[in-house]
């Protein structure tokens, strides 16, 4: 198609420059998500306040492991980068009618292939619980087997709600889809506050586990009536012979395996942590969940809201490329400019942002110091992760999905092997409690997403020509990340404790104040837009 202007959108478009509409898309995304995510830190402070670390939230948690481990193979990134470059360049080049046939198709095979899925989970729960939770003694593992085959028919619907993104997020209407899980937590806190001062740990599990069930069904069908009526025609058929529906099919494959290798890591880290200590793998699910805010603030909210725009891309391969590069980079700087501050947070007041969302009833002091340390490790590769997640969303709309499946699977052979010393090893050469390595678990999955960011970042400057960060914006950030962290810490030594809750929400935003002024000070645009948009707001 040489000759044709390069286009973000459909008739709109300028020269390498990211289309204006993306940082508002980016801000849907990310509006959606941080409903979701506050309420899901919600649901997670009510759990921990019935839970505490015990033996019943290590089983309730670690049943979840399967269910989600399928929900993320087969749900929304899997599907955001296999069905989404195919449906939004239909859409975008207007053939809506073949675009509806191929979400017909889509929808069919993935009802077909989950229902499956969930037969066999419910079939071979007491089998599968021996790979995610070897370490649990046998009452345990009793419990948790009641507590899969419970939850696995509620993973059908959330995949089935992941293709309800892909359509809504194709056709611009991005809110709604990432303010969906609203109703899933909803549910959950209903159930928890309900059930929670009636019941003992065990049954209260139980009861939640059904709650999900019932929260997985209304995130669903919160969004069907929607998509029905932008997918005016829908098609339910397999329609095979398509050669949408099979570029679909082929995309799906190393998508698929890319997206297996890293909740393979996943596993492995909790398989890992069963056998620490009771509460280790707790810990982790509590810290992994104040990790994934940020990711999905920040990191997801700009991936997807790139990846349609990227893929409806129009024009010859320079000209495309150009395009891309300027998304790509203007995406890299949004992203930098949350994500370094939230993994300064971490590590300087770490123990502050835990016990605001963990800290009460059976969740105590020790338990946010603890929790903390397995955030810190966190850090480590936050900034890698979220950048990683924009390079290997360019590469799906180039519609190459075998290089990202390349990199994730160096990614988990690096933190299987040093995710081991970490945990077993390192413990008893420091002379620390082994309880103490599931931080080394996420701070080796930390090195290991370093090291598949740069492989990502390396091969496509090899395609579209040089992208990144320029380390001067990089250096101005983290410099007002560590004043503000620094002026957080003396507001924490002067103030009392008694009330973590109104101690620590008081003293994060005096941080997140002080690094808006501080990059404001260094002149980063990013930060004046920030400023911009909230005095517009008043």
């Amino acid at each position: 198609m040489s000759g044709t202007p390069a286009r973000g959108e459909s008739g709109a478009g300028a020269r390498g420059a990211p289309s204006a509409h993306a940082g508002k898309y980016a801000t849907l995304v990310a509006s959606g998500i941080l409903l979701s995510r506050v309420a899901g830190l919600v649901r997670e402070r009510i759990f921990s306040h019935f839970f505490g670390l015990s033996d019943a939230g290590d089983v309730f948690k670690a049943a979840f492991k399967i269910p989600n481990f399928l929900q993320n193979l087969f749900g929304e990134g899997v599907l955001s980068a296999s069905f989404i470059p195919v449906y939004a360049r239909l859409l975008a080049e207007g053939d809506e009618r073949e675009a509806n046939r191929v979400a017909g198709a889509v929808f069919s095979l993935l009802a077909l292939l989950v229902s499956l899925l969930v037969l066999i989970g419910v079939l071979a729960a007491p089998w599968l619980v021996d790979l995610i939770a070897p370490g649990f003694a046998e009452t345990k593992r009793a419990f948790l087997v009641q507590v899969v085959k419970i939850v696995f028919p509620g993973t059908g619907l959330l995949v089935l709600s992941a293709w309800c993104l892909g359509v809504l997020n194709s056709h611009r209407r991005f809110f709604l889809s990432y303010a969906a899980p609203l109703a899933w937590n909803a549910v959950m806190i209903a159930t928890l506050l309900g059930f929670g001062p009636r019941l003992g740990q065990f049954p209260l599990a139980l009861m939640t586990a059904w709650g999900s069930v019932a929260g997985s069904a209304l995130q669903f069908l919160v969004q069907l009536p929607i998509v029905l009526r932008l997918a005016r025609g829908l098609n339910i058929g397999l329609r095979l012979r398509s050669p949408h529906v099979r570029q679909v099919v082929r995309s799906f494959g190393p998508v698929f395996l890319s997206r297996g290798v890293v909740q393979v890591s996943a596993y492995i880290d909790n398989l890992l942590a069963s056998f620490l200590s009771t509460g280790a793998v707790t810990a982790l699910y509590n810290a992994q969940t104040i990790y994934l805010l940020p990711v999905s603030l920040f990191g997801m909210s700009v991936s997807a809201a790139e990846l349609p725009l990227m893929s409806g891309t129009l024009g010859d391969a320079s000209e495309v490329s150009e395009v891309l590069r300027g998304r790509l980079d203007a995406g890299l700087r949004r992203i930098a400019f949350f994500i370094v501050p939230s993994a300064m947070a971490f590590l300087a007041l770490g123990d502050l942002v835990t016990s605001v969302v963990y800290q009460s009833g059976r969740f105590g002091h020790a338990d946010s110091m603890y929790v903390w340390s397995v955030l810190a490790g966190a850090a480590v590769g936050l900034l890698a992760s979220t950048s990683g997640r924009l390079y290997a969303s360019t590469f799906y709309a180039l519609r190459d999905t075998r290089t990202p499946l390349r990199f994730a699977l160096v990614r988990v052979v690096l933190t299987t092997a040093l995710g081991y010393l970490a945990a077993f090893v390192l413990p008893g050469v420091v002379g620390i409690g082994r309880r103490w390595g599931v931080a080394g678990l996420t701070a080796s999955a930390g090195i290991a997403g370093w090291v598949e960011f740069l492989l990502l970042r390396r091969a496509l400057n090899r395609r579209i020509g040089r992208t990144g960060i320029p380390p001067r914006f990089l250096a101005s950030l983290w410099m007002a990340a560590a004043i503000a962290a620094a002026a957080a810490w003396a507001v924490k030594l002067g103030i009392r404790v008694e009330r973590p809750l109104l101690a620590g929400l008081g003293t994060l935003f005096i941080y997140g104040a002080a690094y808006v002024a501080a990059t404001s000070a260094l002149r980063v645009a990013e930060a004046r837009a920030v400023v911009s948009r909230l005095t517009r707001r008043r």
